[in-house]
């Protein structure tokens, strides 16, 4: 969310992003809401100001002007309550609005309608090239049970699936070895809830706008599509120690999400699936761009160092202003390369927030100066499985149809060099 005052300073400017973003949402309506809304909080407060006053005088006063104070006093408590419903109502469309106005792209997001607008920024690894016809990710789990669609469709429905021995293992290494190499660079692993109240989403930004793709219970809360849900609303309220900053978490949990309108997309295999794992890295920072910019740049060189030591090949590409979401500043994709389909598909996402989401959740430190300040905020994929396995799986097999194990991967899977069919 951002700040009244800064929108109504730099309207111009917010309404730049709200059209580079692709982004419908009435800036003008808002300010005649705000004008209204401290126009009848200065009222309210003037007639609770009177009131006390009079209710000071009334003790003393006589007959007659105590008669005439609690004339005044009612006709006063009828206005106030008249303000106070309009106040209300005009409070409530302002919330509604605000939390539509999305965040200010960086001056160095390319323009774009779509992720057809997402600018290459870098290239690594060689493609693979086949002495023999390359198998999908589908038919390489198939040949090697590495997991069980069939099953995975009767027990848990449409995009269900079942990873099963060496792919439940895989997997498992894959996670593994992506918590130690960030462990090793200072990030704390934390286990956070996928069960979580409207409240958490609508700090992280996934509210309002996302409700399609998510899953909600009966009981009115809903799962969520990343750890970074839950790990960034376990800081909520907080003021956190500016000598701990930047705060780098590793958050793990089962996500979900219902795909809404990709029908027949990818709908077989394991990259557009309803119940995923996700190893997401968070961070909260002080309220700099700077400080953002360089941390954003290290999340990405994280993900690249993992995609690395699993030997993928991908590119980043920078996203176009209308493949951002409402509070991102700025976003790299990481997309490793998958052969059977002859192109490169997302693994990782890294976003930048500045104080957006920090706004929402009122996460805020104590500055050099003294003075609290919002913190800002940063994300990116460390691992999302199984999606992580369709390049594994496809860049990897071999010819006898075998998947070779990469080296760094091979002491979290018991030092085999290769996963061979039964």
């Amino acid at each position: 969310m951002l700040d009244i005052k800064f929108i109504r300073d730099n309207r111009d400017l917010v309404e730049m992003a709200a059209q580079k973003k692709r982004m419908s949402v009435d800036i003008g309506r808002l300010i005649e809401l705000d004008d209204r809304r401290l126009d009848l909080q200065k009222s309210v407060e003037g007639k609770r100001a009177r009131q006390n006053e009079v209710s000071r005088e009334i003790p003393s006063a006589d007959a007659e002007r105590r008669a005439t104070l609690l004339a005044e006093m009612s006709a006063l408590k009828e206005e106030m309550k008249t303000e106070e419903d309009a106040h209300a109502a005009v409070l409530a469309e302002w919330r509604e609005i605000m939390l539509q106005v999305p965040n200010v792209p960086d001056i160095s997001v390319p323009d774009g309608v779509d992720d057809a607008g997402n600018l290459e920024v870098s290239t690594w690894g060689a493609l693979p090239e086949f002495t023999f016809t390359p198998k999908s990710h589908v038919e390489l789990c198939e040949s090697l049970k590495l997991a069980d669609f069939e099953a995975g469709t009767r027990v848990a429905g449409f995009r269900g699936y079942f990873l099963t021995g060496w792919g439940a293992r895989l997997e498992h290494a894959i996670v593994s070895l992506a918590i130690d190499h960030l462990s090793a660079k200072g990030y704390r692993l934390m286990r956070v809830p996928s069960l979580v109240r409207r409240e958490t989403l609508l700090g992280t930004g996934y509210l309002p706008g996302g409700e399609e793709d998510l899953y909600r219970t009966q009981d009115g809360e809903y799962l969520a599509g990343t750890g970074e849900v839950g790990a960034m609303s376990y800081f909520a309220g907080q003021t956190l120690d500016l000598k701990k900053l930047p705060l780098k978490v590793i958050a793990i949990s089962p996500c979900f999400r219902r795909e809404a309108g990709s029908h027949g997309k990818d709908a077989r295999g394991l990259v557009r699936v309803h119940e995923f794992w996700k190893l997401e890295q968070v961070v909260l920072c002080e309220g700099s761009h700077e400080e953002s910019v360089r941390l954003h740049e290290e999340l990405l060189q994280n993900a690249e160092e993992i995609l690395r030591a699993l030997e993928l090949p991908y590119h980043v590409v920078v996203n176009c202003g209308g493949d951002l979401g409402q509070g991102q500043v700025k976003k790299y994709d990481l997309e490793a390369w998958v052969p059977s389909e002859g192109r490169y598909r997302e693994t990782h996402s890294a976003s930048y927030f500045h104080d957006f989401q920090t706004r929402r959740l009122q996460i805020k430190y104590v500055d050099a100066a003294g003075e609290r300040r919002l913190a800002h905020s940063l994300n990116n994929t460390a691992v999302a499985s199984p999606r992580i396995l369709v390049p594994f799986l496809e860049c990897h097999q071999q010819p006898d149809g075998s998947v070779r194990v990469p080296a760094a991967l091979r002491p979290y899977l018991g030092g085999v060099e290769s996963i061979r069919p039964e």
